[in-house]
C-alpha cells in the first residue's frame, strides 16, 4: 500500500519514503469462509506481528486481522512516532475504504499500544502539527478516522516512559561505557546495594535514570541547535547510547510483585543485554531521539492520550510478563476518559505465550467476548 506524503527531512532508506509516496507492507489474515465487518488491526511502531501469536490466534478464532508494517518496520533507528501515526492512519483508511469494513479495532500489543492509544486520541482530535523537533508535519489536516475501540495488551506506557525505567544511571560518560559509577550498576559485585533494594536505593535509581535520558536528551539538542545554525547539507546525526536495560525490577522479585521470573527479561538475561549490541535506544538519530525516547518531548505518551479518547478500552495484563511493567498497564486504564473500559488479567501469561497455548487462548476469547459484547466482532 502507498499513499502521498512529502517531509522535508528523509529518514527512511530506499523505496519506503521516497519519490513523495510512503510504501507500507502489511499481512491481512481471513478466515477462509467468515465474512466480518469488523477489522483488527495489529501495528508495531518499529516491528512486523505476523510472526507473534496473538495476530495468528485470533485469525484462526475467526477475526479478520491485519498486521500492519510501519515504514520503520524492524528499524527503529531512524522513527519518528508521528509518522508512523499516519502510517496506521492510512491502512485504517484502507480498510475502511477500499476493503469496506465498517468498524476497526485497534489491537496495541506491546509496542503498539502507546502507538494505538496515540492514533486514537489524535483521530478524536488531532492537535500536532510538528514534531518534537519542530519539523512539520501535519496530523491535524490528515483526516484520521478514529477507530472504533483499543486493545491495550500487554503494553507499556510509551516508548520514552519504558527507557527511563530502563536505562542504565551508572554510566557517567556516554562516550565510555567503561565509566561507571559502582553504586549505581546493579550488575557489579562490588555494588554494596542488593536485593531486596531498600526504598531510598530505588528512588534514587530512578532519578539517576531520568537524569541520564535528560542529558542525552539536552546533547541531542544541543547537536540539533549546532546543526541548524551551521546551515548546510548536514542535517541529522546517528548516535549509540550504551547501557540501556537496566532495571531492579528484573532482579528484586519484592518491587511491584506479580508472578514474573526474576533474573530474566524476554530479551534474555539482562546483564548480557544490557552491555549488548541489541538494546532499547541503542541506535538512533537526533529526531527519533526527541521522538521516541525522550521523556519530556515525545508525544506518543499512553497515558497523556489515554485521557483523549471516548472509544471502549480493553486492557489486558500478563500477569508473568517478562517485559512489561504491571504499572504501566494500570495507570493507562486509571487514566482513560472511555466511559466504557475494562481491565483483563492472563494470569501467569508471559509476554510472548511462549509453550502456553492454553492461556493464548484465554487471551483471545477474552478478546473475542469483550468485542462481541460491544458488536464488533
Amino acid at each position: 500500500m502507498s499513499y502521498p506524503e512529502t517531509g522535508a527531512f528523509r529518514e527512511v532508506y530506499g523505496f519506503a519514503g521516497g519519490q513523495g509516496h510512503v510504501h507500507l507492507e502489511g499481512i491481512r489474515y481471513r478466515p477462509v469462509g467468515r465474512a466480518a465487518s469488523t477489522l483488527v488491526i495489529f501495528m508495531h511502531p518499529a516491528s512486523t506481528l505476523q510472526l507473534m501469536p496473538m495476530p495468528n490466534a485470533m485469525a484462526r478464532a475467526g477475526a479478520h486481522v491485519l498486521c500492519a508494517g510501519s515504514r520503520y518496520a524492524r528499524n527503529d533507528t531512524p522513527l519518528i512516532m508521528e509518522k508512523a501515526l499516519l502510517d496506521l492512519g492510512a491502512y485504517v483508511r484502507h480498510a475502511r475504504e477500499a476493503w469496506g469494513y465498517e468498524k476497526v479495532v485497534l489491537a496495541g500489543w506491546s509496542g503498539g499500544g502507546s502507538l494505538a492509544l496515540f492514533y486514537q486520541a489524535q483521530a478524536e482530535n488531532p492537535t500536532i502539527r510538528e514534531t518534537p523537533a519542530g519539523d512539520p508535519v501535519d496530523i491535524a489536516g490528515a483526516g484520521l478516522i478514529p477507530a472504533d475501540a483499543v486493545v491495550f495488551h500487554a503494553a507499556h506506557a510509551s516508548r520514552a516512559r519504558i527507557l527511563s525505567e530502563w536505562i542504565d544511571p551508572s554510566v557517567r560518560d556516554e562516550d565510555d561505557p567503561e565509566d561507571r559509577d559502582p553504586e549505581l550498576d546493579l550488575y557489579d559485585p562490588q555494588n554494596p546495594n542488593r536485593p531486596p533494594y531498600s526504598r531510598d536505593f530505588i528512588e534514587h535509581f530512578r532519578a539517576a535514570q531520568r537524569g541520564r535520558v535528560r542529558r542525552r536528551t539536552a546533547w541531542v539538542r544541543e547537536t540539533l541547535d549546532r546543526l541548524r545554525k551551521r546551515g548546510g547539507l548536514e542535517t541529522e546525526r546517528g548516535f549509540v547510547t550504551h547501557r540501556t536495560l537496566a532495571d531492579p525490577r528484573f532482579l528484586d522479585p519484592a518491587i511491584e510483585p506479580n508472578d514474573r521470573r526474576t533474573g530474566h527479561t524476554y530479551l534474555g538475561h539482562p546483564e548480557t543485554v544490557n552491555n549488548g549490541p541489541v538494546g532499547l535506544a541503542r541506535f538512533s538519530t537526533l529526531r527519533a531521539w526527541l521522538s521516541q525516547w525522550s521523556l519530556d518531548d515525545s508525544n506518543a505518551d499512553g497515558e497523556r492520550s489515554a485521557r483523549g479518547i471516548s472509544v471502549p478500552l480493553l486492557v489486558i495484563e500478563n500477569t508473568a510478563d517478562d517485559a512489561i511493567p504491571a504499572a504501566h498497564l494500570r495507570r493507562v486504564y486509571e487514566a482513560a476518559a472511555a466511559r466504557d473500559k475494562t481491565f483483563a488479567s492472563i494470569e501467569k501469561a508471559t509476554h510472548y505465550y511462549v509453550d502456553q497455548p492454553e492461556l493464548l487462548e484465554r487471551a483471545v476469547r477474552t478478546t473475542l467476548s469483550w468485542m462481541a459484547e460491544r458488536r464488533l466482532a
